[in-house]
């Protein structure tokens, strides 16, 4: 598969407070990798650094074949991003605001308005941004960083503060995006939509890549206790060793129908992430 992203050796510091250290990582073309951490966890520098805001105090960056320390404007073409702060002119309208993006990027008019239907905006294209809702405004954030076509796609928190049905709708538009060919970066620390959305995650905390893998792989490696946990229909409930030797028994019950749940007791990556660093992906850095 051919790579997309390729991070060497990144570190970054502010000052004496070094907030990155040796971070290497690929992402493939098409594929969304997730990078999850608590607030202060370094993940907003590492997008700044891959998109060429911020220079690595050390370490390379390539976006394809450019070297994101030598990149030309017409590379910048390529990116899109969507922060976790919407930067829009208030008073304007929907359109008007993808409008400006237009005229900078030159991308034809028609695309504003596809790119408002996509994210089911379009009849509001003439209502001012202040009046949206942050659902809405998430939305629109995401239609601006899509509108010029990228190949490379960096989210930072993109469904922070979202209710449900907002982060939802989120979220199948960044699966379309994938399917159509965009390599996507995505940054979170909501283990549920890394699990939903992601090829791969890496686990990030005080800077460093702790873990890497795909999110299921990643639980299963840690699943210390290998047990079947199964609630019968009269309430009872039996654990099992998720072993071949259960077999017969977990047979017996099916045969009369006896169970109502089964689950194995592999963690998710929240569990992990608290095994691997003795906190929460929810906890601010201190």
């Amino acid at each position: 598969m051919e790579t997309a992203i390729r991070m060497l050796d990144i570190a970054h510091s502010f000052g004496e407070k070094e907030v990155l250290r040796g971070i290497s990582l690929s992402v493939e073309r098409e594929e969304i990798l997730g990078l999850l951490g608590p607030s202060g966890a370094g993940k907003t520098t590492l997008i700044k650094i891959l998109t060429g805001q911020l220079a690595p105090s050390s370490g390379s960056v390539f976006l394809g074949e450019n070297n994101m320390a030598e990149v030309k404007t017409e590379a910048y073409r390529q990116i899109g991003m969507m922060m976790d702060h919407f930067g829009f002119y208030e008073r304007l309208s929907c359109m008007d605001n993808l409008r400006l993006c237009a005229d900078l990027y030159g991308v034809r008019t028609e695309r504003i308005r596809e790119i408002l239907r996509s994210v089911g905006l379009d009849a509001d294209r003439k209502c001012p941004v202040h009046k949206l809702s942050k659902g809405m405004k998430g939305r629109l954030a995401l239609a601006r960083a899509v509108l010029h076509s990228p190949a490379y796609l960096f989210l930072d928190e993109p469904t922070s503060g979202l209710d449900p049905a907002a982060a939802r709708q989120i979220h199948e538009l960044i699966g379309h995006l994938r399917e159509e060919g965009t390599t996507i970066f995505l940054t979170t620390h909501n283990m549920v939509e890394a699990e939903k959305l992601c090829k791969h995650v890496a686990l990030l905390h005080e800077g460093e890549i702790v873990e890497y893998g795909e999110p299921q792989e990643i639980n299963r490696r840690y699943d210390h206790i290998r047990k079947l946990k199964i609630r019968l229909y009269d309430g009872t409930n039996i654990e099992l060793p998720n072993t071949r030797e259960a077999a017969d028994i977990l047979y017996e019950y099916m045969q009369k129908g006896q169970i109502e749940t089964m689950h194995s007791t592999e963690p998710d990556l929240e569990s992990v992430f608290l095994e691997l660093t003795g906190r929460g992906l929810e906890e601010e850095a201190v």
